[in-house]
């Protein structure tokens, strides 16, 4: 059974210019990458939980913000790792420069034996649609093409 994560696609309209929220990975791995780096806020769940609910838990762990309102279901996406990505759409408005991420540890530098603490997330920020394709990995771009076509019906 492949992985599973649970995610959030926070999107705002400003100025009639629809603006998804994302998140920069923290840690040495990711430092210097930017296009094609970021992610919506996600995170792996068990399968005897609430996907919606990891989904929110999530999101407050990488961003220390809770998101509320009325989420829509969008299709499932699978990364090349082949993990299958559940994500639900809410539109909100959170400050992206007080965000407040988890961290995690690694051996760092590898096979110094000496371990290091990273943030989870490093950076997060409000991109338009366009800007958005660009810096989120390419497997999560349908998610934002999905919201799109949602919203643009409605």
């Amino acid at each position: 059974m492949p992985k599973q994560s649970a995610g959030i696609l926070l999107y705002r309209n400003i100025n009639s210019q629809l603006e998804v929220f994302l998140v920069h990975p923290g840690g040495p791995f990711f430092k210097n990458k930017d296009a094609g780096a970021w992610s919506i806020p996600k995170g792996e769940f068990l399968d005897d939980e609430d996907p919606l609910q990891a989904a929110k838990r999530e999101f407050l762990e990488e961003t220390g913000q809770q998101v509320e309102g009325d989420f829509i279901k969008l299709s499932p996406i699978k990364l090349k790792s082949g993990k299958i990505v559940h994500a639900w759409a809410v539109e909100g408005d959170i400050d992206d420069n007080i965000i407040v991420s988890n961290t995690f540890e690694i051996e760092w530098p590898p096979r110094s034996g000496k371990m290091a603490s990273f943030p989870e997330v490093d950076r997060a920020g409000w991109f338009g649609v366009d800007e958005a394709c660009v810096k989120l990995n390419i497997a999560q771009v349908g998610l934002i093409e999905e919201l799109s076509s949602i919203l643009n019906s409605a």
